[in-house]
């Protein structure tokens, strides 16, 4: 039965985060038919599909406490991220979402479960238009294409920053194409929870020009 346990299958939690990461999930399912947060399909499996899923995130980067989260919808990961750091002093999680809806539910499970988060509504290129705020990571699941998220990850990973990308099959695929553009120092890491699925760690995101595109 799908439950906490495929959380604690990868990570150790305190009482205090299970309790957490509980009242999350129980607000998921309240919101879930008036918003539709996740797939109905995935309903069976939350705690796998998507909380497991999204632990991996933190356990790329354990050490990372400051982190913006791009295109955030029901939370996963930067949610989960949040819970994981509630207890390390100076962490914060920085939620993107464009839906007034879902913002609404993240702030909601911010203040139910007091995690570090901040909720910024309004669209990727705006919100980090001109952002000032220390990162160590960047996160994305299920938002874009590969190429796409380099665009927007770019500034801040050759800042110091680490990303951290989840991609399903065609992750090859998406390596090949953002490849045309960017060049990349990265990592990739078997997911724990999909077979097919990998974490994508970037270091340096680098545009190429338009003679080494074409080259």
């Amino acid at each position: 039965m799908d439950s906490i346990k495929e959380v604690k299958q990868l990570i150790p939690v305190s009482r205090e985060t299970e309790e957490r990461l509980e009242t999350y999930i129980r607000l998921l399912r309240r919101w879930q038919p008036v918003q539709n947060l996740v797939a109905p399909a995935t309903l069976d499996v939350l705690w796998r599909r998507h909380v497991a899923d999204s632990v991996q995130t933190h356990l790329a980067v354990p050490d990372a406490r400051r982190w913006l989260d791009l295109g955030s919808g029901a939370g996963f990961p930067g949610l989960v991220t949040a819970i994981l750091l509630a207890d390390q002093p100076g962490s914060v999680v920085h939620l993107v979402e464009s839906n007034q809806r879902k913002a609404a539910f993240l702030r909601t499970v911010i203040r139910e479960t007091g995690v570090p988060a901040q909720v910024h509504p309004g669209r990727i290129e705006d919100v980090t238009r001109n952002w000032r705020a220390p990162l160590d990571g960047i996160s994305a699941r299920a938002l874009a294409s590969l190429d796409v998220l380099c665009g927007h990850a770019h500034e801040f990973v050759m800042m110091g920053a680490t990303a951290v990308f989840h991609k399903g099959r065609d992750y090859k695929r998406e390596l090949e194409e953002a490849a045309h553009n960017w060049t990349l120092d990265l990592v990739k890491q078997p997911s724990q929870v999909d077979d097919e699925g990998r974490l994508l760690v970037i270091n340096r995101i680098v545009a190429r020009t338009f003679d080494e595109s074409t080259a």
